[in-house]
C-alpha cells in the first residue's frame, strides 16, 4: 500500500504505544469499569435489547436515505422556534460564521461544552488565535485543554490519565497539592468553572440529537455544564453534524437509554435537555439569540457511499472503542483524527482525505465485536472491508504490491505451482518478500515441507 505521510506517522505511533506497559495498564482498567457498569446497566433496563437495537438502527438509517427531507422539516420548525440556522460546508465556512458571531456580539470569552464536533473544526486553537478565551466546562475536556491534547476517547476526552497523573497536572498548572485527591480537584475545578460561566459573553455546544419534528436540539451530559453553557451567556451556538437528526420527540424515548447504557452503563444520563431556540418573553434564563450552525464537512462523501452510509447511523455512545482490541493497544491519540476507533476507521477517509487517512480500514483485526456492541446495529467490521475495497478500486496500492498480489493469486491458485517447490524454499521465498509487512516483533511462520495435498495422498496410499 502506498503510504502517506499520515500512514507512516501512525505506524511509528502505533508502535510506541503499543509496548508502552503503563499506559495499556491504565486504558484497560477505566474500560474494564465500563465493561462492568454497561454489562449491568443493560441488564437492568432491557428485557430484549436486540430488539430496541435493531428499532435504533433502522429509524436512523431510513432518516440518513432521506436526510434531505427531515432537514428540511427541522429547519422549518427550528426556525419559528426563533433560532438561526448556518448551513457550513466545511469547517472553513464553519469558523468564518463563527467569527463573524463573535465580532457582531463582542465576544472575548467563550465556555465549551463537550462537543466532538467542535474537535473537527480545531475550534479552540481558532478562537485563541483570533485572541478570544475558550474554556473547556466538561471535566474530561478541561483535563485536556490544560495538558494541551485533543480528547483521547469519544465519551472520555482523559481516559488515559490515572489520578496521579491529572493531580500533577493541576500542580504544575495551578499549583495545586501534588497529591491532591480527585474528590478536591473536582471542587477546584468546579469554583474554576463558576467565575467562567458568570463572565462569558458567549456559549458553544454540540448537539447529541436533531429533533425534526419539533425543531430542537438535544443535549446529554453529566455534569450540569452544558446547561450552564447555554443558559448563562446572553449567545449561544450549537455545532451539529447534518446526520444528528431523528425524527420524532418521542424517539428520545429509545436513543437517551441506548446511549447511557452503552456509552457509560447508566440507566440514564444525569442531565438531558431539549432547547427549542432562544429564551422567550416569560422565561427566566436562556440565551438572547441562539445559532446552530448544521455541518457537512465531508458527511455528504458520506452519504454518496451506498454501503457505507450506515456510519452515518453512529450516535457517538463509545461503544465500539471500548470493545476494540487495536484501539485498547495503541490508544486513541495514535490515531491522529477527530473520531478513532472502528467507527473513526470507517468515516474519516471520508471526512477528511481518503488516500490520506486509507491507512485507518486496515488498522483492524476484523473479530466483530465493534459490530455485536453497536447500540444501532452498524457492520462496523464489515464496513472497513468495503472500505478496504473502496481504497484498491481507487488506486491506493503501489505497483509492486499489485504485482504482488497477481503473482500470489498465481501460485495459489495452481495446485502445481504450490506442490512444485519444497517447504524450505517456500520459506526463504515467503520471507524474503512478506517479512517486512510481518513485522519485526512476530516470529515468521514455518512452512511443511509437503503440502497438504501432498500429505493426504501420501497418507491415503498408506
Amino acid at each position: 500500500m502506498k503510504k502517506s505521510a499520515k500512514h507512516r506517522e501512525f505506524i511509528k505511533k502505533a508502535e510506541k504505544i503499543s509496548f508502552d506497559e503503563e499506559h495499556r495498564r491504565k486504558i484497560r482498567f477505566n474500560i474494564s469499569k465500563y465493561d462492568q457498569s454497561v454489562e449491568k446497566g443493560q441488564g437492568e433496563l432491557y428485557k430484549n435489547i436486540e430488539l430496541a437495537r435493531q428499532r435504533s438502527g433502522q429509524i436512523k438509517y431510513r432518516v440518513i436515505n432521506e436526510l434531505d427531507k427531515y432537514l428540511i422539516e427541522f429547519e422549518n420548525n427550528f426556525l419559528r422556534n426563533g433560532g438561526k440556522i448556518i448551513w457550513a460546508m466545511d469547517a472553513e465556512e464553519a469558523l468564518k460564521e463563527i467569527m463573524k458571531i463573535v465580532k457582531k456580539h463582542d465576544v472575548s470569552s467563550v465556555v465549551k461544552s463537550k462537543s466532538m464536533t467542535t474537535e473537527e473544526l480545531e475550534l479552540n486553537p481558532f478562537l485563541e488565535k483570533n485572541s478570544v478565551e475558550v474554556t473547556e466546562t466538561d471535566l474530561g475536556e478541561f483535563i485536556v485543554q490544560q495538558a494541551g491534547q485533543r480528547p483521547y476517547h469519544i465519551v472520555t476526552p482523559a481516559m488515559h490519565m490515572s489520578k496521579e497523573d491529572v493531580a500533577a497536572l493541576y500542580n504544575k498548572k495551578f499549583e495545586t497539592p501534588a497529591d491532591m485527591p480527585p474528590e478536591e480537584l473536582t471542587i477546584y475545578t468546579r469554583k474554576l468553572l463558576r467565575k467562567k460561566f458568570m463572565n462569558a459573553d458567549l456559549g458553544i455546544t454540540g448537539a447529541n440529537f436533531l429533533i425534526a419534528d419539533t425543531g430542537s436540539i438535544a443535549l446529554t451530559e453529566n455534569e450540569g455544564n452544558g446547561m450552564l453553557t447555554m443558559s448563562f451567556p446572553k449567545v449561544h451556538i450549537a455545532i451539529a453534524g447534518i446526520e444528528k437528526i431523528i425524527p420524532r420527540l418521542e424517539d428520545l424515548d429509545l436513543y437517551w437509554p441506548l446511549l447511557s447504557t452503552h456509552g457509560t452503563g447508566q440507566l440514564m444520563t444525569v442531565y438531558n435537555s431539549i432547547i427549542s431556540g432562544p429564551r422567550k418573553e416569560n422565561e427566566k434564563d436562556g440565551p438572547e439569540e441562539m445559532y446552530l450552525i448544521l455541518l457537512d464537512n465531508g458527511r455528504t462523501n458520506l452519504l454518496a457511499q451506498e454501503r457505507q452510509r450506515q456510519a452515518l447511523s453512529c450516535i457517538r455512545c463509545g461503544a465500539c472503542l471500548n470493545a476494540c482490541p487495536v484501539y485498547k493497544n495503541i490508544g486513541g491519540h495514535t490515531y491522529n483524527t477527530t473520531y478513532t476507533g472502528p467507527i473513526g476507521s470507517v468515516i474519516e477517509p471520508f471526512l477528511e482525505d481518503f488516500k490520506t487517512y486509507k491507512h485507518l480500514s486496515f488498522a483492524s483485526s476484523l473479530c466483530g465485536k465493534c459490530t455485536t456492541v453497536c447500540p444501532v446495529k452498524i457492520p462496523l467490521h464489515e464496513l472497513l472491508l468495503v472500505n478496504r475495497d473502496y481504497a484498491v478500486r481507487n488506486g491506493a496500492t503501489s505497483f509492486l504490491e499489485k504485482q504482488g498480489m497477481k503473482m500470489a493469486t498465481k501460485a495459489l491458485g495452481s495446485r502445481t505451482m504450490m506442490d512444485m517447490a519444497k517447504g524450505k524454499t517456500k520459506y526463504t521465498f515467503a520471507k524474503m518478500f512478506g517479512s517486512k509487512a510481518w513485522g519485526p516483533r512476530r516470529e515468521f511462520p514455518h512452512i511443511a515441507e509437503k503440502s497438504f495435498s501432498q500429505q493426504w495422498k501420501e497418507r491415503n496410499q498408506e
